[in-house]
Protein backbone atom coordinates (compact mmCIF):
# COMPACT_ATOMS: atom_id res chain seq x y z
CA UNK A 1 0.00 0.00 0.00
CA UNK A 2 1.16 3.75 -0.60
CA UNK A 3 0.22 7.43 0.79
CA UNK A 4 -1.89 9.25 -0.86
CA UNK A 5 -3.07 12.49 0.03
CA UNK A 6 -5.81 12.39 -2.66
CA UNK A 7 -8.70 14.88 -3.15
CA UNK A 8 -11.98 14.21 -4.44
CA UNK A 9 -13.99 17.77 -5.37
CA UNK A 10 -16.75 17.93 -3.63
CA UNK A 11 -18.61 18.53 -6.83
CA UNK A 12 -17.99 14.93 -7.86
CA UNK A 13 -18.91 14.93 -11.19
CA UNK A 14 -16.23 16.91 -12.58
CA UNK A 15 -13.32 15.15 -13.10
CA UNK A 16 -10.36 15.82 -14.58
CA UNK A 17 -7.59 13.51 -16.31
CA UNK A 18 -3.48 14.39 -15.46
CA UNK A 19 -2.36 15.79 -19.14
CA UNK A 20 1.34 16.45 -18.58
CA UNK A 21 4.08 16.25 -16.20
CA UNK A 22 2.86 14.83 -12.71
CA UNK A 23 -0.92 16.09 -11.64
CA UNK A 24 -1.15 19.74 -12.56
CA UNK A 25 -3.79 20.72 -14.88
CA UNK A 26 -3.05 24.33 -16.41
CA UNK A 27 -5.87 24.87 -18.37
CA UNK A 28 -6.89 27.85 -16.96
CA UNK A 29 -8.18 30.23 -19.83
CA UNK A 30 -9.34 29.46 -23.22
CA UNK A 31 -7.01 31.85 -24.60
CA UNK A 32 -4.26 31.04 -23.14
CA UNK A 33 -4.55 27.60 -23.88
CA UNK A 34 -4.51 28.04 -27.61
CA UNK A 35 -1.32 30.22 -26.96
CA UNK A 36 1.04 27.59 -25.89
CA UNK A 37 -0.71 27.91 -22.53
CA UNK A 38 0.75 31.36 -21.87
CA UNK A 39 -0.55 33.92 -19.51
CA UNK A 40 2.17 35.34 -17.18
CA UNK A 41 3.45 38.61 -19.02
CA UNK A 42 -0.07 39.02 -20.40
CA UNK A 43 -3.00 41.26 -19.82
CA UNK A 44 -5.57 39.42 -20.47
CA UNK A 45 -8.40 40.20 -18.33
CA UNK A 46 -9.53 38.91 -15.37
CA UNK A 47 -8.17 35.30 -16.21
CA UNK A 48 -5.07 37.08 -14.85
CA UNK A 49 -6.47 36.41 -11.49
CA UNK A 50 -4.31 32.79 -11.92
CA UNK A 51 -1.80 33.59 -14.42
CA UNK A 52 -0.72 36.90 -13.14
CA UNK A 53 -2.37 38.84 -10.76
CA UNK A 54 -0.17 41.95 -11.25
CA UNK A 55 -1.86 42.56 -14.58
CA UNK A 56 -4.91 42.46 -13.04
CA UNK A 57 -5.32 46.12 -12.85
CA UNK A 58 -3.97 47.19 -16.66
CA UNK A 59 -7.66 45.02 -17.52
CA UNK A 60 -9.58 47.07 -20.30
CA UNK A 61 -13.21 48.14 -18.83
CA UNK A 62 -14.35 48.64 -15.76
CA UNK A 63 -16.22 45.17 -15.23
CA UNK A 64 -14.75 41.85 -16.73
CA UNK A 65 -15.61 37.98 -16.47
CA UNK A 66 -14.56 34.96 -18.10
CA UNK A 67 -15.90 31.37 -17.83
CA UNK A 68 -14.92 28.17 -19.63
CA UNK A 69 -13.55 25.02 -19.13
CA UNK A 70 -12.07 22.15 -21.86
CA UNK A 71 -12.64 18.23 -22.25
CA UNK A 72 -9.69 16.42 -21.70
CA UNK A 73 -9.87 12.89 -23.88
CA UNK A 74 -6.79 11.47 -22.49
CA UNK A 75 -5.40 7.29 -22.99
CA UNK A 76 -1.85 5.62 -21.76
CA UNK A 77 -0.54 2.63 -23.30
CA UNK A 78 1.42 0.16 -20.87
CA UNK A 79 3.19 -3.07 -22.54
CA UNK A 80 5.05 -5.35 -19.46
CA UNK A 81 9.00 -5.72 -19.84
CA UNK A 82 9.36 -9.09 -21.62
CA UNK A 83 6.40 -9.82 -22.79
CA UNK A 84 3.55 -9.75 -25.06
CA UNK A 85 1.16 -8.08 -22.27
CA UNK A 86 -0.55 -4.93 -23.04
CA UNK A 87 -2.87 -2.29 -21.11
CA UNK A 88 -4.96 0.26 -22.49
CA UNK A 89 -6.46 2.91 -19.87
CA UNK A 90 -10.29 3.60 -19.79
CA UNK A 91 -10.18 7.59 -18.94
CA UNK A 92 -13.39 9.47 -18.12
CA UNK A 93 -13.63 12.95 -19.97
CA UNK A 94 -11.75 15.09 -17.87
CA UNK A 95 -13.33 18.63 -17.53
CA UNK A 96 -11.55 21.53 -16.34
CA UNK A 97 -12.79 24.45 -16.11
CA UNK A 98 -12.66 28.25 -14.47
CA UNK A 99 -14.68 30.86 -13.57
CA UNK A 100 -13.15 34.79 -13.04
CA UNK A 101 -15.11 37.98 -12.23
CA UNK A 102 -12.87 41.47 -11.86
CA UNK A 103 -13.84 45.35 -11.60
CA UNK A 104 -11.62 48.27 -11.58
CA UNK A 105 -11.80 51.02 -8.90
CA UNK A 106 -10.27 54.29 -10.51
CA UNK A 107 -7.01 53.85 -12.67
CA UNK A 108 -5.19 52.16 -9.41
CA UNK A 109 -7.23 49.27 -8.41
CA UNK A 110 -8.78 46.32 -9.38
CA UNK A 111 -10.42 43.49 -7.08
CA UNK A 112 -11.37 40.11 -8.34
CA UNK A 113 -12.37 36.38 -7.72
CA UNK A 114 -11.47 33.43 -9.28
CA UNK A 115 -12.75 29.81 -9.39
CA UNK A 116 -10.51 27.15 -11.03
CA UNK A 117 -9.18 23.96 -11.37
CA UNK A 118 -5.31 23.85 -11.77
CA UNK A 119 -4.95 20.33 -10.16
CA UNK A 120 -6.15 16.62 -10.97
CA UNK A 121 -6.10 12.76 -12.40
CA UNK A 122 -9.00 10.49 -13.26
CA UNK A 123 -7.03 7.17 -14.51
CA UNK A 124 -9.17 3.95 -14.94
CA UNK A 125 -7.21 0.92 -15.52
CA UNK A 126 -9.09 -2.67 -16.51
CA UNK A 127 -10.06 -4.16 -13.02
CA UNK A 128 -7.53 -7.13 -13.37
CA UNK A 129 -4.63 -5.86 -15.73
CA UNK A 130 -1.12 -6.64 -14.69
CA UNK A 131 -0.40 -3.56 -12.46
CA UNK A 132 -3.82 -4.00 -10.23
CA UNK A 133 -2.14 -4.16 -7.08
CA UNK A 134 -0.89 -1.05 -7.83
CA UNK A 135 -4.11 0.69 -8.59
CA UNK A 136 -7.14 0.24 -10.77
CA UNK A 137 -8.64 3.55 -10.73
CA UNK A 138 -8.16 6.96 -8.99
CA UNK A 139 -10.23 10.12 -9.29
CA UNK A 140 -7.97 13.42 -7.85
CA UNK A 141 -9.31 16.80 -8.10
CA UNK A 142 -8.86 20.70 -6.67
CA UNK A 143 -10.63 23.43 -6.78
CA UNK A 144 -8.98 26.99 -6.10
CA UNK A 145 -11.19 29.95 -4.94
CA UNK A 146 -9.10 33.15 -5.04
CA UNK A 147 -10.10 36.49 -4.16
CA UNK A 148 -7.47 38.92 -5.53
CA UNK A 149 -6.54 42.69 -5.47
CA UNK A 150 -4.49 44.20 -7.72
CA UNK A 151 -2.74 48.28 -8.39
CA UNK A 152 -1.46 49.77 -11.18
CA UNK A 153 1.28 52.22 -10.73
CA UNK A 154 2.02 54.53 -13.26
CA UNK A 155 0.57 52.17 -15.88
CA UNK A 156 3.80 50.64 -16.58
CA UNK A 157 4.08 48.53 -13.10
CA UNK A 158 1.83 46.51 -11.83
CA UNK A 159 1.48 44.54 -8.48
CA UNK A 160 -1.21 42.00 -7.21
CA UNK A 161 -1.73 39.22 -4.95
CA UNK A 162 -4.68 36.27 -4.01
CA UNK A 163 -5.83 34.31 -0.92
CA UNK A 164 -6.14 31.01 -1.94
CA UNK A 165 -8.63 28.28 -0.46
CA UNK A 166 -8.30 24.55 -1.65
CA UNK A 167 -11.37 22.15 -1.87
CA UNK A 168 -10.75 19.09 -2.96
CA UNK A 169 -10.98 14.75 -2.42
CA UNK A 170 -10.02 11.50 -3.89
CA UNK A 171 -11.29 7.76 -4.98
CA UNK A 172 -8.83 5.41 -5.50
CA UNK A 173 -9.44 1.71 -5.65
CA UNK A 174 -6.87 -1.16 -6.10
CA UNK A 175 -6.46 -5.00 -5.45
CA UNK A 176 -4.96 -6.58 -2.56
CA UNK A 177 -2.58 -9.53 -3.06
CA UNK A 178 -5.52 -12.21 -1.47
CA UNK A 179 -7.91 -14.59 -3.21
CA UNK A 180 -11.76 -14.02 -3.76
CA UNK A 181 -11.25 -10.21 -5.78
CA UNK A 182 -9.69 -8.96 -2.56
CA UNK A 183 -9.47 -5.23 -2.79
CA UNK A 184 -9.69 -1.49 -1.47
CA UNK A 185 -11.33 1.67 -1.58
CA UNK A 186 -10.34 4.83 -0.06
CA UNK A 187 -12.36 8.00 -0.25
CA UNK A 188 -11.33 11.20 1.24
CA UNK A 189 -11.66 15.18 1.50
CA UNK A 190 -9.70 18.06 2.36
CA UNK A 191 -9.59 21.84 2.51
CA UNK A 192 -6.33 23.88 2.62
CA UNK A 193 -4.97 27.44 1.94
CA UNK A 194 -2.25 29.05 -0.14
CA UNK A 195 -1.31 32.40 -1.94
CA UNK A 196 -0.47 33.43 -5.65
CA UNK A 197 1.35 36.44 -6.17
CA UNK A 198 2.22 38.46 -9.15
CA UNK A 199 4.10 41.50 -11.02
CA UNK A 200 4.24 43.21 -14.33
CA UNK A 201 6.28 45.01 -16.18
CA UNK A 202 5.46 47.48 -19.51
CA UNK A 203 9.17 48.99 -20.01
CA UNK A 204 7.58 49.99 -23.70
CA UNK A 205 4.17 50.41 -25.19
CA UNK A 206 5.28 47.00 -27.51
CA UNK A 207 6.74 44.86 -24.57
CA UNK A 208 5.35 43.35 -20.99
CA UNK A 209 7.10 41.16 -18.72
CA UNK A 210 5.96 39.09 -16.20
CA UNK A 211 6.57 36.99 -13.14
CA UNK A 212 4.00 35.19 -11.03
CA UNK A 213 4.26 32.92 -8.08
CA UNK A 214 1.56 30.46 -6.70
CA UNK A 215 2.74 28.91 -3.37
CA UNK A 216 2.75 25.52 -2.23
CA UNK A 217 -0.32 23.86 -1.00
CA UNK A 218 -0.09 20.46 1.13
CA UNK A 219 -3.53 19.17 1.43
CA UNK A 220 -4.52 16.52 4.20
CA UNK A 221 -7.13 14.17 4.41
CA UNK A 222 -8.12 13.52 8.08
CA UNK A 223 -10.08 10.32 8.94
CA UNK A 224 -10.91 9.07 5.31
CA UNK A 225 -12.87 6.04 4.47
CA UNK A 226 -11.37 3.01 3.98
CA UNK A 227 -13.33 -0.06 3.21
CA UNK A 228 -11.45 -3.21 2.75
CA UNK A 229 -12.78 -6.50 1.13
CA UNK A 230 -11.06 -9.38 2.00
CA UNK A 231 -11.16 -12.90 2.84
CA UNK A 232 -12.97 -13.70 5.98
CA UNK A 233 -10.08 -15.45 7.53
CA UNK A 234 -8.37 -11.78 7.63
CA UNK A 235 -11.55 -9.97 9.14
CA UNK A 236 -10.34 -10.65 12.60
CA UNK A 237 -6.82 -9.34 11.64
CA UNK A 238 -7.54 -6.67 9.14
CA UNK A 239 -10.95 -4.36 9.83
CA UNK A 240 -13.46 -4.25 6.76
CA UNK A 241 -14.37 -0.86 8.11
CA UNK A 242 -11.89 1.94 8.81
CA UNK A 243 -10.56 5.76 8.81
CA UNK A 244 -7.12 6.55 7.33
CA UNK A 245 -5.11 9.73 7.52
CA UNK A 246 -2.94 10.70 4.07
CA UNK A 247 -0.98 13.86 2.50
CA UNK A 248 -0.49 15.09 -0.98
CA UNK A 249 1.74 18.20 -1.82
CA UNK A 250 0.24 21.03 -4.67
CA UNK A 251 3.83 22.22 -5.56
CA UNK A 252 4.50 26.13 -6.11
CA UNK A 253 4.99 27.44 -9.25
CA UNK A 254 7.40 30.19 -10.64
CA UNK A 255 6.49 31.74 -13.42
CA UNK A 256 8.40 34.35 -16.06
CA UNK A 257 7.42 35.40 -19.29
CA UNK A 258 8.40 38.43 -21.75
CA UNK A 259 5.59 39.34 -24.64
CA UNK A 260 6.65 41.53 -27.43
CA UNK A 261 4.41 43.51 -29.83
CA UNK A 262 6.20 42.61 -32.91
CA UNK A 263 3.70 44.64 -35.39
CA UNK A 264 -0.09 46.38 -34.57
CA UNK A 265 -1.59 42.61 -35.06
CA UNK A 266 1.47 40.21 -34.40
CA UNK A 267 2.21 39.54 -30.86
CA UNK A 268 5.21 36.57 -29.50
CA UNK A 269 6.07 35.32 -26.47
CA UNK A 270 7.47 33.29 -24.81
CA UNK A 271 7.66 31.91 -20.88
CA UNK A 272 9.38 29.86 -18.19
CA UNK A 273 8.04 27.47 -15.71
CA UNK A 274 9.75 26.11 -12.82
CA UNK A 275 7.54 23.64 -11.13
CA UNK A 276 8.57 22.69 -7.11
CA UNK A 277 7.69 18.78 -7.76
CA UNK A 278 10.29 18.00 -5.37
CA UNK A 279 8.03 18.67 -2.47
CA UNK A 280 6.44 15.55 -3.23
CA UNK A 281 9.13 13.23 -1.73
CA UNK A 282 7.35 9.89 -0.61
CA UNK A 283 3.10 8.36 -0.29
CA UNK A 284 2.01 7.19 2.99
CA UNK A 285 -0.80 5.85 4.38
CA UNK A 286 -1.69 6.02 8.08
CA UNK A 287 -4.74 3.92 9.15
CA UNK A 288 -6.97 4.48 12.49
CA UNK A 289 -7.25 0.17 13.30
CA UNK A 290 -4.52 -2.48 12.97
CA UNK A 291 -1.91 0.20 12.82
CA UNK A 292 1.69 -1.22 11.64
CA UNK A 293 -0.45 -4.18 9.52
CA UNK A 294 -1.27 -1.69 7.46
CA UNK A 295 1.05 1.72 7.39
CA UNK A 296 3.18 1.88 4.51
CA UNK A 297 5.24 4.65 3.55
CA UNK A 298 6.24 4.63 -0.27
CA UNK A 299 8.86 6.89 -2.34
CA UNK A 300 8.02 9.13 -5.01
CA UNK A 301 10.99 11.07 -5.43
CA UNK A 302 9.84 13.29 -7.76
CA UNK A 303 12.25 16.12 -9.20
CA UNK A 304 11.77 19.95 -9.67
CA UNK A 305 10.60 20.29 -13.62
CA UNK A 306 11.28 23.51 -16.10
CA UNK A 307 8.86 24.09 -19.24
CA UNK A 308 9.62 26.34 -22.22
CA UNK A 309 6.76 27.78 -23.88
CA UNK A 310 6.31 29.77 -26.93
CA UNK A 311 3.27 31.30 -28.49
CA UNK A 312 1.86 33.37 -31.70
CA UNK A 313 -1.07 35.68 -31.54
CA UNK A 314 -1.95 37.74 -35.11
CA UNK A 315 -5.10 39.18 -35.02
CA UNK A 316 -6.88 39.86 -38.20
CA UNK A 317 -9.08 42.68 -37.38
CA UNK A 318 -11.07 43.77 -33.91
CA UNK A 319 -13.17 40.98 -34.17
CA UNK A 320 -11.49 38.15 -35.24
CA UNK A 321 -7.52 36.57 -33.88
CA UNK A 322 -6.02 33.47 -34.63
CA UNK A 323 -3.35 31.90 -32.17
CA UNK A 324 -0.98 29.45 -31.90
CA UNK A 325 2.22 27.75 -29.05
CA UNK A 326 4.35 24.77 -28.50
CA UNK A 327 5.92 23.65 -25.17
CA UNK A 328 8.19 20.85 -23.76
CA UNK A 329 6.78 19.63 -20.58
CA UNK A 330 9.45 17.15 -18.55
CA UNK A 331 8.23 14.50 -16.35
CA UNK A 332 9.14 15.26 -12.86
CA UNK A 333 8.83 11.15 -11.52
CA UNK A 334 12.08 8.93 -10.50
CA UNK A 335 12.57 6.36 -13.23
CA UNK A 336 12.93 3.86 -9.79
CA UNK A 337 9.58 4.67 -8.61
CA UNK A 338 7.18 5.02 -11.68
CA UNK A 339 3.52 3.70 -10.74
CA UNK A 340 1.02 3.79 -13.03
CA UNK A 341 -1.07 5.78 -10.73
CA UNK A 342 0.00 8.98 -12.38
CA UNK A 343 1.15 8.11 -15.84
CA UNK A 344 3.75 11.11 -16.00
CA UNK A 345 5.87 10.74 -19.31
CA UNK A 346 8.02 13.89 -20.79
CA UNK A 347 5.47 15.34 -23.22
CA UNK A 348 5.83 17.44 -26.18
CA UNK A 349 2.41 19.70 -26.77
CA UNK A 350 1.28 21.86 -30.01
CA UNK A 351 -1.57 24.23 -29.28
CA UNK A 352 -4.27 26.23 -31.58
CA UNK A 353 -6.54 28.92 -30.73
CA UNK A 354 -9.28 31.63 -32.11
CA UNK A 355 -11.71 34.36 -30.68
CA UNK A 356 -13.94 35.80 -31.98
CA UNK A 357 -15.79 38.99 -31.10
CA UNK A 358 -19.48 39.80 -32.12
CA UNK A 359 -19.70 42.64 -30.06
CA UNK A 360 -17.94 44.97 -28.33
CA UNK A 361 -18.62 43.61 -24.99
CA UNK A 362 -18.36 39.74 -26.33
CA UNK A 363 -16.23 37.59 -27.12
CA UNK A 364 -15.67 33.80 -27.61
CA UNK A 365 -12.81 31.94 -27.46
CA UNK A 366 -11.83 28.40 -29.22
CA UNK A 367 -8.49 26.55 -27.81
CA UNK A 368 -7.44 23.03 -28.77
CA UNK A 369 -4.23 20.97 -27.79
CA UNK A 370 -2.73 18.12 -28.47
CA UNK A 371 -0.10 16.30 -26.30
CA UNK A 372 2.55 13.55 -26.84
CA UNK A 373 3.85 11.11 -24.12
CA UNK A 374 7.66 10.15 -25.11
CA UNK A 375 6.69 5.97 -25.30
CA UNK A 376 9.65 5.08 -22.15
CA UNK A 377 10.80 2.13 -20.26
CA UNK A 378 10.00 2.70 -16.73
CA UNK A 379 9.60 0.69 -13.44
CA UNK A 380 8.53 0.47 -9.87
CA UNK A 381 11.01 -1.23 -8.02
CA UNK A 382 9.32 -1.76 -4.80
CA UNK A 383 7.13 -4.57 -6.28
CA UNK A 384 9.31 -5.71 -9.00
CA UNK A 385 7.16 -4.01 -11.72
CA UNK A 386 7.84 -2.38 -14.88
CA UNK A 387 6.92 -1.36 -18.88
CA UNK A 388 7.10 0.59 -21.47
CA UNK A 389 4.46 3.59 -21.43
CA UNK A 390 2.71 5.88 -23.68
CA UNK A 391 0.59 8.77 -23.26
CA UNK A 392 -1.39 11.10 -25.59
CA UNK A 393 -4.40 13.44 -25.05
CA UNK A 394 -6.67 15.42 -27.57
CA UNK A 395 -7.96 18.72 -25.50
CA UNK A 396 -10.70 21.04 -27.18
CA UNK A 397 -11.98 23.92 -25.29
CA UNK A 398 -14.31 26.75 -25.25
CA UNK A 399 -14.56 30.48 -23.09
CA UNK A 400 -16.60 33.30 -22.76
CA UNK A 401 -15.31 36.49 -21.73
CA UNK A 402 -17.36 39.79 -21.19
CA UNK A 403 -16.16 43.18 -20.85
CA UNK A 404 -18.09 46.26 -19.89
Amino acid sequence: MRKITLLLLSFAFMSMTVFAGGYQVRLQGNKQNGFGLIGTPLSNGSSSIFYNPGSLAFMDGKLDFELGGSAILSTAAFQKSGSNYQAVTENPVGTPFYFYIAGKIGKVVALGLGVYTPYGNSSKWESEWAGKYLIQDIALSAIFIQPTISFNFGEKFGIGGGFIYTIGGVEINKALNYSGGAGVNLQGSSSAMGYNLGLFFKPAENWSIGLNYRSRIDMKIEGGDATFTIPKSLQGTIPTENKFDAELPLPANLDLGVAIQATDKLLIAIEFDWIFWGAYDSLSFSFEEAGELLDSQNPRKYSDTFIPRIGIQYAFSEKFEIRGGAYYDTSPADDRYFTPETVTLNTLAYTLGLTWNPTTYLGIDLSFLQTFGIKAEKNYQPDNFGGTYQTGAIIPGLGLSFKF
